[in-house]
């Protein structure tokens, strides 16, 4: 019986901070040392971290990557290690995995698949490795094997799949499973979307068993570049049975998660499958003294308590958010956070998800610790309680005019208090009346609300910004922008004025969904070890409808009522703008969705709607504050959803379809008479 411990390391690292990164993966090592781990995985590209761009072209970057890789390779003796950074071979850039064992590097392996979708952009920076090539490459005057190698240590061979390896039909794990490999390792750089970790489970439990092996899988951890959020998954399993799994969003630097595999039991079923003899020179052979492990008892992975609940998208959505907030903060070296708090559902959630970043903090790394990571934020080291450091860190204003109501009001302020927030209460009825003055002594008329609706509307929210930037530059603070995705989709914002932000924590979520989580969070919250953590101030803002306050009170404006329901506007956007399909194509659509509800002019009049204001609005998308991407199509020009800032406008689309419209009605007509 040959037993190993062995051990996935998640890493919170960040693009270029090269001491950063180094000490994480550092003292990674050192845990699993002390765990007396043999062999441990770390992430792709951990050593540059994965969101380098163009960086990543880089001659000097390479050349650091190398130094950190050496200086690594220092604190390996007794164990196994597997590292990632980018190398250059033939002035062509390579992502790759280093194996490393007891201080001495045995070689490289180069990815072979590189996504070049979404929010992915691989294949940009590097070149792909053909599969069965091996070469050497010289560093600091030693050679070592690079390309598609697997790793004999004392009988134990070791191959890998990195992260878009696993996730294609024709997976390099086949070919391990024909070199009799033991253990597959897949570093991974995997974003966070919602219920993805179950997609990974499914590869990892199945790449396992199909290829008779023991299988480690681990991934990044935390906003690491500005955008995509890592959520820390990492598992291991062998033969087909899920050994362990890591706990996801934690505040740490690194977690290091353990199993024992045993390496013979596999063997017994790769032996009764029929494979393919491999030829080729991709074998790499090292000696490694593996330690005597005594059996462990019966290990089977359990999920998180919130991950096997009823709530896991409201779940993740809190957790991946706030983590990422946690990151952006920390990383930019900010003091805090300020939002222009409305009162509305918008700049509600904003604020709670700060709030609850502290609260998920806590619950995660305690007070002292947050604090610590936070070091450089004086006037927060003080604060014993989490009401004490949200004051400090969370500033919020509310900038009512003559349009405002006590309703929304009364909801700002109910929530700052319930998290300790500093609230401030300003009236900007002066300051849009100066303005307006001004230009109607210009243009020598009043500006009127008959005339001049969407100016009027719009100078309201402008003049919100120039006070919400000084207070937020006055504490050294990060402007959160509160623009939900529904208005990202049909630029239903004013520049400069409600989008105004250094961070958009919601742009990824539409409002329809938003709705329903703040009712969740004030009513249900997280589930954290058993209890659970509300925002009850929420109550206020989930009895109220979703409206800017732009209009006169009297005409009861609402969003719906300027738009359509949101519901519908989301349904939309996702079979025009996801799934590519024409104007008449979604009217279609919507009339199966919503037969009965809503009738056919009504629905053909929000699809042209949508069209057309999803057209004329891609210049504001390309303006708005950089957001978390929470799923694999969201609306960011700088990831999944490049659009034209001037096109044709869907013209000849939107013809078809209401030349769609006025047959149906012939047909009506000419049904009606006898035809």
């Amino acid at each position: 019986m040959k037993l190993i411990k062995v051990a996935a390391g998640t890493l919170n690292q960040t693009p270029l901070a090269w001491e950063q990164n180094q000490k994480n993966i550092i003292d990674c090592i050192k845990e699993a040392d002390k765990q007396d781990i043999s062999l441990l995985c770390l992430p792709e590209l951990c050593i540059t971290g994965y969101g380098c761009e163009d960086a990543f072209y880089s001659w000097d970057l390479v050349e650091q990557a190398k130094e950190s890789l050496l200086e690594i390779v220092q604190h390996t003796s007794g164990m196994i290690v597997s590292v990632g950074l980018p190398i250059r071979f033939n002035n062509k850039i390579y992502n790759t995995a280093c194996l490393i064992a007891n201080k001495k590097i045995l070689g490289f392996v180069c990815k072979q698949h590189l996504p070049n979708y979404g929010v992915f952009y691989e294949d940009r920076w590097f070149h792909r490795w053909q599969a069965g090539v091996r070469d050497e490459i010289e560093i600091d005057e030693f050679k070592y094997p690079i390309g598609d190698l697997v790793f004999e240590l004392s009988g134990v061979r070791i191959g890998f799949e990195i992260c878009e390896d696993a996730w294609v039909a024709n997976r390099p794990g086949r070919t391990m499973f024909d070199r009799g490999v033991d253990i597959i390792l897949n570093p991974s750089a995997s974003p966070f979307s919602f219920s993805k970790f179950v997609t990974r489970e499914r590869f990892v439990i199945d790449g396992s068993r199909s290829f008779s092996c023991s299988y480690i899988y681990t991934n990044l951890l935390g906003n690491e570049s500005g955008r995509l959020i890592f959520d820390g998954d990492a598992m291991i399993a062998s033969d087909g049975n899920l050994l362990v799994s890591s706990p996801r969003f934690g505040y740490a630097d690194f977690y290091v998660t353990s199993a024992v595999i045993d390496v013979e039991a596999p063997k017994v079923n790769h032996s009764q499958v029929k494979s393919p003899i491999t030829q080729g020179n991709w074998k790499v052979q090292s000696l490694f003294d593996f330690p005597e492990i005594k059996p462990v008892a019966l290990q089977t992975a359990e999920l998180e308590k919130f991950e096997r609940g009823g709530f896991l998208k409201e779940e993740e959505f809190a957790r991946a958010v706030s983590l990422a907030l946690f990151d952006y903060l920390r990383k930019s070296r900010s003091q805090g956070f300020t939002v222009s708090l409305s009162g509305g559902a918008d700049s509600c959630a904003c604020v709670a998800l700060c709030g609850l970043m502290i609260r998920l903090a806590d619950e995660s790394i305690g007070l002292e610790a947050f604090k610590k990571k936070l070091s450089f934020i004086k006037k927060i080291q003080d604060c014993t309680t989490v009401e004490e450091i949200a004051e400090k860190m969370i500033h919020s204003i509310y900038q009512g005019t003559e349009n405002s109501s006590s309703d929304t009001y009364e909801s700002a302020e109910s929530l700052a208090k319930n998290i300790g927030a500093t609230f401030y209460n300003v009236n900007i009825n002066g300051l849009v009346e100066t303005y307006k003055d001004l230009i109607e002594q210009q243009i020598g008329r009043n500006l009127t609300w008959e005339t001049d609706d969407l100016p009027l509307q719009n100078i309201q929210a402008r003049v919100r910004a120039p006070s919400v930037w000084l207070l937020t530059n006055l504490h050294n603070h990060l402007l959160i922008a509160t623009s939900n995705r529904s208005e990202v989709a049909v630029g239903y914002c004013t520049m400069d004025g409600d989008t105004a932000g250094s961070i958009n924590p919601i742009a990824g979520i539409d409002k329809f969904w938003l709705k329903k989580w703040l009712v969740w969070l004030e009513t249900v919250g997280c589930d954290v070890k058993g209890k659970h953590i509300k925002i009850e101030g929420l109550k206020k803002v989930n009895n109220l409808q979703p409206t800017a306050e732009l209009r006169p009170l009297e005409t009861k404006q609402t969003d719906e009522k300027d738009l359509m329901p949101y519901e519908v506007l989301n349904s939309i956007e996702g079979v025009a703008i996801r799934d590519k399909k024409p104007p008449l194509e979604c009217l279609l659509f919507m009339e199966a969705q919503y037969a009965g509800r809503y009738d056919q002019a009504t629905l053909a009049n929000w699809v042209e709607k949508f069209f057309r204001m999803w057209s004329r609005n891609q210049w504001k998308r390309e303006r708005y504050a950089p957001s978390f991407h929470l799923d694999s199509y969201n609306l960011d020009p700088r990831g999944w959803c490049r659009f034209p800032i001037l096109s044709g406008g869907f013209e000849k689309e939107l013809a078809d379809m209401r030349e769609y419209l006025e047959k149906g009605d012939r047909r009506k007509s000419r049904g009606r008479i006898g035809f």
